[in-house]
């Protein structure tokens, strides 16, 4: 028996011919970042990008149904070709994964690569484009003619095409500012993570109050000649609570008493306060050997010192707990005078016109007294798109699944 060999580059083409396309074609993005100094693609904005997405996608419908029994067209529509972009965009997509993502020295060879912005370079775009052709000459295969028996596929690669397409088209018109606002006053204003330049926004943010809320102060020991904290002899957080023991070499701490928000009084013994104004202090009672004594520690503020118990070399300290949830009460309006008042929080963002408003951060040295709010304002007007695509894959992957039981219910 004869084998004959396939020959490269005999019709119809097949994987070897479709990794060495990719191949090229990623060779031939680098040179063009090279070409033009690692510029990368600057993506048009709205209208312009949706005017482009709109024009490709009739293109690729108009070949698909004009020209499906052409040799070339079959190849480019193909599952060899579309596995071939696949692995070209993962083998981009790791590299981005894994190289940081930042400035890098300008002229140098990964600059003038893009490798330091490989989702914004050349070998990128021209990928993810020939891909998106690749999967819209499968898909206008099956829509026309439309058969009841490739609704699952449609639904799975359609919303594929659309997630992918509007995700990238659409990234040039993603904004993410940050607003710094103090209480008692508004601002118009947002910041990127790159620049200082303010930016203006279509609604203005007032600031009623911020409040942080804090998880019990914790006790440690403190060396101010290595400049570490000691953590006791259970390697655990210790938080400050009334019986609160904790031990060093040597050392027995006991909490006797413990006042979540108090201010110095007479006689050094603290009094209870507002939690607007007052600290946690904490009485302690320590045991070195045969050698006991009471003192009362603080965690201290912006505007008190704190306290702390002196040890020979070493000094008991009381250090504020970390933040257990903060919030900001604000009122955001337009220039219309529509106005919305909400309480913001971590993880729970607030919707106003196009925009989704979120709490970010605070004056961390400040702590809860901080008078700062930092509040992330994103707008994504492509953002129902690319969930209409998943949703659409969703539907797919449950049609796939359904129609999997009903034929092994008929088989049986």
């Amino acid at each position: 028996m004869v084998v004959v060999r396939r020959r490269w580059f005999q019709t119809p083409w097949e994987f070897r011919e479709s990794a060495l396309f990719t191949a090229v074609v990623l060779c031939l993005g680098f040179v063009m970042e090279y070409a033009t100094s690692g510029s990368g693609i600057a993506l048009p904005r709205l209208p312009v990008n949706a005017i482009a997405l709109s024009a490709f996608a009739v293109l690729i419908l108009s070949i698909g149904l004009g020209f499906r029994n052409t040799p070339a067209v079959k190849w480019f529509g193909g599952i060899p070709l579309g596995l071939s972009l696949i692995f070209g965009i993962a083998v981009l997509s790791l590299l981005g994964g894994i190289l940081p993502q930042e400035a890098v020295l300008s002229g140098s060879l990964p600059a003038r690569l893009g490798i330091h912005k490989i989702f914004s370079s050349w070998p990128f775009a021209l990928v993810v484009l020939l891909f998106l052709a690749n999967l819209g000459l499968s898909l206008s295969w099956k829509l026309i003619p439309f058969k009841v028996q490739n609704i699952q596929f449609i639904l799975f690669h359609a919303g594929f095409w659309i997630a992918l397409s509007c995700g990238i088209f659409g990234s040039s018109d993603l904004q993410r500012l940050v607003v710094p606002i103090e209480e008692g006053k508004a601002s118009n204003l947002g910041y990127t993570m790159e620049s200082d330049t303010p930016q203006p926004l279509p609604f203005s943010v007032f600031l009623h109050d911020f409040s942080l809320e804090e998880y019990p102060p914790q006790l440690l020991l403190y060396d101010p000649h290595s400049d570490k904290l000691l953590m006791d002899k259970s390697k655990t957080t210790l938080e400050v609570r009334k019986g609160t023991t904790a031990s060093w070499n040597g050392i027995e701490v006991l909490v006797l008493d413990y006042m979540p928000s108090a201010l110095p009084g007479e006689g050094g013994i603290p009094q209870p306060a507002d939690r607007s104004t007052g600290i946690p202090f904490a009485k302690v009672k320590i045991t070195t050997g045969a050698t006991q004594r009471e003192a009362w520690i603080s965690t201290g503020s912006p505007k008190l010192r704190p306290d702390a118990a002196q040890l020979g070399n070493l000094y008991l300290i009381m250090v504020p707990g970390t933040p257990k949830s903060f919030r900001s009460a604000v009122t955001v309006q337009d220039t219309q005078g529509n106005a919305v008042m909400a309480n913001l929080e971590v993880n729970k963002p607030v919707n106003f016109k196009e925009w989704k408003l979120y709490q970010m951060g605070y004056d961390e040295k400040a702590g809860r007294w901080s008078k700062l709010s930092l509040i992330e304002v994103i707008r994504d007007p492509w953002l129902p798109a690319v969930y209409l695509g998943f949703f659409m894959i969703m539907a797919g992957n449950i049609l796939f699944f359904w129609t999997g039981i009903k034929r092994k219910e008929v088989a049986a």
